[in-house]
């Protein structure tokens, strides 16, 4: 019999690999060997694209992050703020399309060329915003850890095997849960139990976004 096509590899072609893993076993489940088993290599030919496990997930973060159009950035036409609106509900729907690796994010360096220039970018909206060059790094800073906290956050209760079910079946399940506390020893929690329920919403994520830009932009000019 004859040997089957010989496969090429790249970097995209292991990170493509081990995003495809993460989707269907989650993180735990990943590994070197894995890898190499799906894009039909020996182990050892992997480690002359990356070091170790660690540098491919770095890579998986990046690409996360490199799917969101940098367009958005660039548009002057759209208010600024608008701007930060579309770019963070384009992340996490993206991001909330791999669940498995969405996990990764708060776990890996976000130091690569798509990342670096989804920085560069958010730099330049919240110095346009009005910010000094300090303060919007420091700004910058601030926006990423919210987003990526916040999606990380739900993406944590999702099934990464599957895809995620509609927002409303999952604030109603939410729901569920805060139903059984027993409102006599937690009166405040039963009280807030909707409000708690949807902390996965799209409305909370804007919700709580809009406030970390009132925060970062009622600074400007101070030190």
């Amino acid at each position: 019999m004859k040997p089957g096509p010989k496969r090429s590899l790249s970097e995209d072609a292991i990170v493509g690999a081990a995003l495809k893993l993460l989707g269907e076993r989650g993180g735990d489940a990943m590994s070197m060997r894995s890898i190499a088993s799906e894009v039909g290599v020996a182990p050892n030919a992997l480690y002359t694209y990356f070091p170790d496990k660690a540098a491919v997930l770095r890579a998986v973060v990046d690409r996360l992050i490199g799917e969101q159009s940098l367009d958005v950035f660039t548009d002057r036409g759209v208010p600024w703020r608008r701007r930060v609106h579309e770019v963070a509900l384009g992340l996490r729907t993206r991001l909330l399309d791999h669940p498995g690796a969405t996990r990764l994010l708060l776990g890996a360096p976000m130091d690569g060329p798509r990342a670096l220039a989804f920085g560069e970018r958010l730099l330049d909206l919240l110095t346009e915003a009005g910010l000094s060059e300090e303060d919007a790094a420091r700004a910058s800073y601030t926006l990423i850890v919210y987003l990526l906290g916040s999606i990380a956050l739900e993406a944590a209760e999702l099934d990464p095997t599957q895809p995620a079910p509609p927002e409303a079946e999952r604030v109603a399940e939410r729901r569920k849960g805060f139903d059984a506390v027993p409102a006599e020893a937690f009166p405040r929690t039963a009280a807030t139990a909707s409000v708690m329920a949807a902390y996965i919403s799209t409305d909370q994520y804007l919700w709580g976004l809009d406030r970390v830009l009132d925060g970062l932009t009622g600074r400007r000019g101070r030190s």
